[in-house]
């Protein structure tokens, strides 16, 4: 009688713990859920309007040329792919913040990923007339390669969006610096210093230190705080620090 008493005590308080893990685990997709929609329904507030309004206009033909119409439904075609951006990152952004992502880590060349990037960026990089510096010397690590480069990858656009002339020299650097057994990788770009009180703030979720510029830009205000997260979920160090000459480094 006692050792099923106790059998069934013990049976009690474990299915207490399962049951308090499935509540937990529901409350958090449910705070997840509604973040979610929160944030969709804040950021997707500009690009519908304007959807709505040149669509409008097309179908009332408010203009009457063919060169009209066509940059109507080019602002309609460059609004739904910005709404399609915002979604996908805020998914992404989500899973990462709530623990759903697992790592897949591999052995990679991190040189030969990041001068991919870079090259990918050559049209912005000359339209802006930045001057890259890069360390090209070849270095393995072992690291979530799709992570890695989505964190590099948000680093190098921000240098690039606010990169600006100092001494005649618009310029963005890359580097590297072992740190123990890990490796810091620096975005180094000219540009006036990021104020204190902006310092901690460009990590939040739609933070904008320049609102007009980024939207101007394409940015979405999401990519930092994605990078925020990956860091978190890989148990690695972020940060950005002004320097002399009026510039900043992302690391």
């Amino acid at each position: 009688m006692s050792e099923t008493l106790e059998k069934t005590i013990k049976q009690l308080r474990s299915s207490n713990i399962e049951l308090e893990k499935d509540i937990e685990e529901k409350s958090k997709t449910d705070e997840m859920r509604k973040q979610f929609i929160s944030d969709v329904s804040h950021e997707l507030k500009t690009p519908i309007a304007l959807i709505q309004g040149y669509a409008e206009g097309l179908v009332e033909n408010v203009t009457e040329d063919d060169e009209s119409r066509k940059f109507y439904a080019e602002v309609i075609l460059d609004e739904s792919n910005k709404m399609d951006i915002v979604v996908k990152k805020l998914l992404e952004l989500m899973k990462l913040e709530y623990g759903k992502n697992a790592l897949t880590l591999t052995k990679f060349n991190i040189s030969e990923l990041i001068q991919e990037v870079v090259r990918k960026s050559k049209k912005m990089l000359d339209e802006e007339n930045i001057n890259i510096n890069l360390n090209e010397e070849t270095i393995y690590v072992i690291a979530d390669e799709f992570y890695t480069e989505q964190v590099f990858n948000n680093y190098f656009t921000n240098a690039i969006k606010n990169a600006e002339e100092v001494d005649g020299i618009k310029e963005i650097r890359v580097d590297y610096e072992a740190i123990e057994n890990k490796l810091r990788i620096k975005v180094f770009n000219t540009g006036e210093n990021i104020s204190s009180e902006n310092l901690n703030r460009i990590w939040n979720r739609f933070y904008k230190v320049d609102t007009s510029r980024n939207r101007e830009k394409g940015g979405t205000g999401i990519g930092l705080s994605l990078v925020k997260a990956i860091m978190i979920n890989t148990g690695n160090k972020y940060g950005v620090e002004n320097k002399e000459l009026r510039s900043r480094v992302l690391f």
